[in-house]
């Protein structure tokens, strides 16, 4: 047993005691697992949306951190960790994506979860703790609980526990917290944990929020009039980002506040019938007025979906954003904003049910400015005491652990415990460093000034805009803005045109245009003058608060870009959106919205072979600007120095290199060669390189679009296993082929590839290497075309032997191999077992054929042949099928494993699907697959279709 307590004899004793106590209790029984697909959540959609947008994966982690002095039971603490996730479905969640849309699926729970202990002193600890914060999930593997513990002595310990927040929030960590501590004091002392059981699940929620879609239209009509002509608040940015935003991309700012501010707050909001949030919120709704000189404001606060006895002990993200929009014209007194904010929280509480993205949809392009800045922009909120970890016989106290995101451009906070503080946390990208600092300086002013004078008027508080940089240039321009009628000036001069200015005046009726030139031609050397002077309604602005010249009328526009990468976006914008765009015209305006930049981002990552994400997308909005940045990556690429010629040196000699090592046929090589012992180098994304750095297993990141990555890589190994596929983009899969081959000069060769390279055989049997015959899908054509580039290029200027081992449909404990199982070849009589429905199978005989149904191979007898050709290349085909299994003996099984009651019938049709009817010879490799115990097929598919057990 693992723990940690003081080492008397008498103490050992007792702990040994309750842990044979734990060990006699049987395991509690599983909970019935739902089965099948669950629509995400809205709010769980934004996640989902974010991470597949190319967010760094650590944007959204949550870390929970408690430092633990006394002793410290780590396998109670791990055996109460098992127990929280077996009790709490989302935290056993994974997401996938099906025809676009995404989903999710509870998996079955862990036998045990593991704790990853770490000794470290306490200078050591913080950089630990940031590492593992950062660390990215793999939402399609699952988002289980992270947990790390730090020991510092022997009865010191830091736990922290790091979730996904798409699957949880504020709340749900309260009650982790809470249930945590409630276990591991049943498990330290074997007994049964007090707890309410069954707590409600949030596939349930999910599953009632988009039911009750529809009842939402009176709900969004309510926000889209609230919010009609609202606008982004400009924020004064930073002339240049600073250069070390990539490590710590947001900034905090805390000024201490007096103890007594928190207890005058809230008295004055007694006095007014509003809690101390409210008159926390009218804080950040008057230092934002005296921030950026605006009236109409908009500040987001945190809602929540859980209203309810049901609802309790809830775990999920059940967060929703309420735009709360507060207008401060007139001058009021603080009293008066205090009421004005308790009225308008009030209004948006009552439409807390409508979701924030659906808002957004309905709110359409004018959720955003023109150049992309969201309508919501700031929030606030009031900080309470942080949630802790107490578990029995220790004390508990919280560590801070900043993922160091912004989740919003600007955040107020007040913060209400023992040390009351005013804050402001920001984006530094979003915010100037000496803008924020002065904000966070004005803000805890503005608090103590209204909790010692609740009737000073705005004007009269703490707070100044920060003057804007670049508006004392031109001479002409000074002149305007110097005029008593004239609000708003700016001069600019046109590449090859004359001098243009253009004025907002303070009230209607003012000067003409006419008498403004006049004025400044009297003052002004006639070479100063502009040619002509605009009158504008509103001068436009970028969201950092300088004029969007580019938006000025009369401004003479850019000429459309051209070239390779200018009509690969355009066509991308066109396909995706239904219309041919202009250069300059918004993604948002024609109709885009976060999955469809998604996916405009992998077909022009797909048709370029550059770097691009969704995120750059949505951020640049205009085929203009995204084919600049496609520029500006194609000469970084060409500009990057050339590699030298010599071969990288390798850490180990006879390293072979893995592609496809994060799927389930590539997982199971990575495991046949570290039990052979040999040295690993595994191609995987930088998102999911975490799943196969292991003991003996070296990460190189990258995929088949990264040629030059692929190149590198072949060129640092000494044999190559090549398992990844794409599936669905044979270009991608050829070519990737190609780009490898070119830089293969030595070892062995080996290509995972498939049965459908033999397209459709004439008779019933195929043997090894026989010639296609056709039709052969994108998918075969694409395997047979890579076998040809390797065998060609076998032997050749020093390399080894290659071998290119097909294999049929492959089963395997593995998640990705449980997905294609479900949505693959055999999805349709999967997915009718688990829904009940009739199963409807080709009767034998039925186009002249005896039998229908598939070859298979388990994962790990394929694993063993493709290792066995490093030694042993078979120069040329060879199958690896560890049998054939007729679809109605497969669907009887399914219909078992899932406890269907789906009817199984004959008929004379044959769907598309299940027009499989070959078997197919292996005797190159037969030693390897030689069926190991729990290898045959009712194993295989009882360990796919029940718990995991990788």
């Amino acid at each position: 047993m693992a723990t940690d307590s003081p080492t008397a004899a008498a103490l050992q004793e007792e702990l040994l005691r309750r842990a044979r106590s734990r060990t006699a209790r049987p395991a509690p029984a599983d909970e019935a697992v739902r089965q099948g697909p669950t629509p995400l959540s809205h709010a769980q959609r934004r996640m989902w949306l974010m991470d597949r947008l190319g967010r760094d994966g650590g944007s959204y982690s949550v870390p929970f951190a408690t430092r633990l002095r006394g002793p410290l039971d780590l396998d109670a603490l791990a055996a109460a960790l098992t127990s929280l996730v077996r009790r709490h479905e989302i935290l056993r969640t994974r997401y996938g994506q099906q025809d676009g849309e995404p989903y999710q699926e509870v998996l079955p729970a862990p036998e045990a979860l593991a704790l990853r202990v770490v000794e470290t002193d306490e200078e050591g600890a913080p950089a630990l703790l940031a590492e593992e914060a950062h660390r990215p999930f793999d939402l399609a593997a699952g988002p289980v609980p992270r947990a790390l513990v730090l020991r510092h002595g022997p009865q010191d310990h830091t736990v922290m526990l790091t979730f996904h927040h798409i699957a949880i929030d504020g709340s749900s960590l309260e009650t982790v917290a809470g249930e945590l501590g409630v276990l591991y004091a049943a498990a330290a002392e074997g007994s049964a944990a007090g707890l309410p059981s069954p707590p409600p699940q949030y596939a349930d929620f999910a599953r009632r929020e988009q039911a009750a879609a529809d009842r939402l239209a009176q709900g969004l009509s309510h926000w889209a009039e609230r919010l009609d002509g609202a606008s982004p608040l400009p924020l004064p940015r930073p002339a240049q980002p600073p250069a070390d935003t990539g490590a710590r991309p947001a900034g905090t700012r805390t000024v201490p506040l007096d103890p007594q501010v928190p207890a005058a707050l809230r008295a004055l909001g007694q006095e007014h019938r509003a809690t101390l949030f409210t008159v926390a919120l009218a804080g950040a709704f008057a230092a934002l007025h005296r921030f950026t000189g605006r009236d109409d404001l908009v500040i987001g606060v945190a809602g929540t979906h859980r209203q309810g006895a049901d609802m309790r002990g809830l775990v999920g993200l059940c967060v929703n954003t309420l735009p709360v929009r507060v207008n401060t014209a007139g001058d009021p007194s603080f009293t008066a904003l205090v009421a004005r904010v308790r009225d308008a929280l009030l209004d948006a509480q009552q439409g807390r049910e409508v979701p924030f993205d659906l808002i957004l949809e309905r709110l359409g392009a004018t959720a955003r400015d023109t150049d992309g800045t969201p309508l919501v922009r700031v929030t606030a909120d009031v900080l309470g005491a942080p949630t802790t970890l107490q578990l029995p016989g220790t004390e508990g106290e919280y560590i801070d652990v900043s993922a160091a995101e912004a989740k919003f451009d600007l955040s107020f906070g007040l913060v209400d415990g023992a040390e009351p503080a005013g804050l402001v946390q920001y984006s530094r990208t979003a915010l100037d460093e000496a803008a924020a600092a002065a904000l966070g300086g004005h803000y805890a002013a503005l608090l103590t000034a209204v909790a010692a004078d609740p009737g000073l008027r705005l004007s009269r508080l703490p707070g100044e805009p920060p003057a804007r940089r670049g508006e004392t240039g031109h001479p002409a321009e000074a002149l305007l803005r110097a005029h008593p009628e004239v609000a708003e000036a700016v001069v600019v001069e046109p590449a090859g045109g004359p001098l243009l200015a253009y004025a907002v005046l303070r009230e209607i009726g003012g000067p003409a245009p006419a008498v403004l030139r006049s004025h400044l031609r009297a003052a002004l050397a006639r070479e100063l003058v502009p040619a002509a002077v605009t009158l504008l309604d509103v001068m436009p602005r970028t969201a950092a608060g300088t004029v969007e010249v580019s938006r000025l009328p009369g401004m003479p526009s850019a000429p459309a870009p051209e070239g390779e990468r200018a009509e690969a976006v355009t066509e991308g914008f066109a396909a995706l959106l239904g219309q041919a765009p202009g250069p300059d015209d918004d993604f948002f305006l024609l109709g885009g919205h976060s999955l469809i930049a998604v996916q405009l981002a992998e077909r022009l990552r797909q048709a370029l072979k550059l770097p691009l994400t969704g995120l750059d997308i949505l951020q640049a909005r205009t085929p203009r600007a995204v084919t600049a940045l496609l520029d500006a990556r194609e000469a970084e690429r060409a500009a990057a120095p050339t590699a030298a010629p010599s071969r990288p040196r390798r850490a180990r000699e006879g390293t072979v290199l893995v592609t496809g090592g994060t799927g389930g046929v590539g997982a199971f090589v990575l495991r046949e060669l570290a039990a052979r012992g040999r040295p690993v180098l595994a191609l995987a994304r930088p998102e999911s390189a975490h799943l196969v750095a292991a003991q003996g297993v070296d990460v190189i990141e990258g995929d088949l679009t990264d040629l030059d990555g692929l190149r590198k890589a072949v060129d640092s190994a000494d044999a190559v296993i090549h398992a990844a596929c794409t599936f669905t983009r044979p270009e991608v899969d050829v070519t990737a082929m190609a780009a490898m081959i070119g830089a293969w000069s030595r070892g062995p060769f080996v290509f995972v590839s498939s049965v459908d390279a033999y397209g459709h055989p004439e008779g019933e049997w195929v043997a090894e290497e026989s010639a296609p015959r056709g039709p052969l899908s994108g998918y075969g054509q694409a395997k047979a075309d890579c076998e040809r580039l390797l065998l060609r290029a076998a032997g050749a200027e020093g390399r080894g032997g290659a071998s290119a081992v097909r294999s049929p449909l492959v089963w395997g404990a593995h998640q990705r191999l449980r997905d294609q199982l479900r949505w693959g070849a055999t999805g349709l009589l999967y997915q009718a077992a688990r829904e009940g429905r009739p199963i409807t199978l080709p009767r034998p005989g039925t186009g002249g054929h005896a039998w229908y149904g598939a070859a298979w191979v388990h994962a790990a007898a394929l694993a063993r042949a493709v290792v066995s050709c490093l030694d042993a290349p078979v120069h040329g085909v060879a199958n690896a099928v560890s049998g054939h299994l007729a679809w109605r003996d497969l669907a009887t099984e399914l219909t078992a494993l899932l406890g269907s009651d789906s009817e199984i019938r004959d008929t004379d049709e044959v769907h598309p699907d299940l027009d499989h009817r070959w078997h197919y010879h292996s005797g190159r490799l037969a030693p390897s697959l030689v069926a190991q115990p729990g290898e045959d097929w009712r194993a295989v598919l009882a360990a796919m279709v029940g718990p995991e057990e990788d």
